[in-house]
Parts: structure tokens; sequence; C-alpha cells
């Protein structure tokens, strides 16, 4: 783990992010105390359109209005 302080990472933001890329961890620190540190963010998966198409079903009465109990208290009365 490489520890950078403030000015050192703003000076050289695009090499410590390629080393972030690479799997390395980067912490930054003030005055010699660490305050932040910079990870990779982990990969998204690809969406995939209609995956749960015919496999979900919404009955109509999903969109009837909520009994007044139940709506007073989703809004907090």
């Amino acid at each position: 783990m490489l520890t950078v302080n403030v000015h050192e990472a703003k000076t050289q933001l695009s090499r410590l992010l390629a080393r972030v890329e690479a799997g390395e961890e980067v912490v930054v620190a003030r005055r010699g105390k660490p305050v932040a540190r910079l990870v990779a963010v982990a990969p998204q998966g690809r969406r995939i359109p209609d995956l749960l198409k015919d496999k979900v079903v919404i009955p109509d009465s999903f969109f009837d209005p909520l009994p007044e109990e139940e709506l007073r208290a989703w809004e907090g009365r």
C-alpha cells in the first residue's frame, strides 16, 4: 500500500489512478495522518434487457389506492 501526501496526490493524480486501476491501494495523508483511500471501483455487470420479462407479474390490484391507515403510515402521520 502506497501512502502519499496531499500535494503529491494532486500533482501525480493520473499516475496514482493508473496504479489503483492496476490493483494497488493508495492512501492520501495530510501532515502524515491518513485521510482518504483510493481504491478501484468494482466493475458493474452488463444489464440484460427484458431479463425478467414474462417472469414477474404485477397484479392489477397493485395500482389500487392504499387503505387510509397505511397511507397515513407512509406519510408519517
